[in-house]
């Protein structure tokens, strides 16, 4: 199965690559429902198709927007651009646009967005008979629909399935709460999560008596999911004829890329060695080690009451992203600081090589002029560490935070 990961911006793409993601995808500086993540220029994107294509990875570009009329124009040179350049595959959900995609770039893969909300075999296939090459399922349905759906495809048509990060508590994300409660439109890429949000009920006549109504001490969050976690569960997907394995978050930090990509690299890799295996908990326990809204397995199992989240903010996860090492040579790493660490603290690789969870005190750290620090204070800031755990350029350095 493919792993595919998000890449919010040029270092998140380099980011997802160097941890083990065979694919990934991108949006544009339009057309793409992550608005405000940083995306690609289209002269970033001529770089990104080239860095990708040399990993001999892919790359796919989100034109998932739910477009009007005035749009087709701009679209038209966009989609023609994306073809020029040798992307690997469009994500899209208008009809109208994958039926003009087809007009104009007929070589041009067409993966079919989870805004399509596609729950059912007949739907699917309607897509495949369009020409797409793969369908991007509602993420409301169980394995089982989605083996039936599977039977019901030519081999030409693959399926591509959600297995970590956020959930949208709307049918696939289309949803007009953001639209009603502010002047950002979630379904052209403005959503400002809304349902992440504490609710209270008032009277009419009462408004400045809100009913206290509370899941717990800190609220009431009515409409917050969990996130998505199917590390444990790669086996039954695999069964169930899924293809590619997307992660969400263009919009999730560097190290959040970096670590979730790497877990879900070395689950692959150990059902693939393991097939009749559980999964060892010390990869599956990796995505602990970053932000979650706790974890749930969302609908692809019969119960799904676990998917609600009551609490308002994310969990921190366990470490802290302290550095990303910029190379390493003769028991030195060149690092560039992201969070204050000092001389004398412990911190633990994040490592697409050998290197992976093994830790190292800071001895001593110098800076560029050769001046001893004891503490690293300025950001990106680059710094020599001495580590005796052999390090790749790209993987990230991180220091467990303290017990409360």
């Amino acid at each position: 199965m493919e792993l595919l990961a998000p890449a919010g911006n040029m270092e998140k793409l380099k980011t997802a690559l160097h941890f083990g993601a065979d694919a990934v995808y991108v949006g544009g500086k339009s057309f793409s429902l992550r608005a405000f993540a940083d995306n690609f220029s289209n002269e970033e994107l001529i770089e990104a198709v080239a860095y990708t294509h040399a990993l001999g990875r892919k790359l796919y570009v989100t034109v998932n927007i739910f477009p009007t009329d005035a749009d087709f124009v701009a679209l038209e040179e966009y989609v023609r651009f994306l073809d020029e350049i040798g992307v690997d595959a469009v994500i899209m959900t208008d009809n109208g646009l994958i039926a003009l995609t087809r007009k104009i770039a007929p070589n041009l893969a067409i993966h079919v967005s989870t805004q399509a909300n596609i729950t059912n075999g007949h739907t699917a296939r309607f897509y495949a008979d369009l020409g797409a090459e793969r369908v991007v399922l509602a993420r409301e349905l169980s394995l089982a629909q989605i083996a039936t759906i599977k039977s019901m495809l030519p081999a030409s048509c693959e399926i591509e399935c959600f297995v970590h990060g956020a959930m949208c508590i709307s049918y696939s994300g289309r949803c007009l709460l953001s639209s009603y409660l502010t002047p950002r439109d979630s379904n052209r890429g403005e959503c400002v999560q809304a349902c992440r949000w504490s609710y209270s009920l008032a009277e009419s006549t009462r408004g400045d008596h809100p009913l206290t109504i509370e899941e717990d001490g800190r609220g009431t969050y009515i409409l917050n999911s969990r996130d998505l976690n199917m590390i444990e569960h790669l086996a039954d997907l695999e069964k169930a004829g899924v293809s590619s394995l997307k992660i969400e978050g263009r919009m999730k930090t560097v190290y959040y890329v970096a670590n979730v990509v790497n877990a879900y690299r070395r689950a692959l890799d150990w059902l693939s060695a393991h097939p009749e295996e559980e999964l060892p908990q010390e990869i599956a326990g990796e995505l602990n080690k970053c932000n979650n809204r706790t974890y749930s397995t969302g609908f692809y199992y019969p119960r799904v009451d676990a998917n609600v989240n009551d609490a308002n903010a994310q969990t921190n996860g366990d470490y802290d992203f302290v550095a990303v090492v910029l190379g390493y040579a003769d028991g030195v790493a060149e690092i560039e600081m992201r969070n204050r660490f000092a001389v004398g603290d412990t911190l633990e690789v994040l490592s697409a090589g050998v290197g992976h969870n093994r830790c190292f005190k800071v001895a001593e750290m110098l800076d560029n002029e050769g001046n001893s620090l004891a503490e690293a204070k300025l950001v990106q800031q680059k710094l020599l560490l001495r580590c005796e755990v052999p390090l790749l350029a790209g993987d990230i350095l991180r220091r467990q935070k303290p017990c409360k």
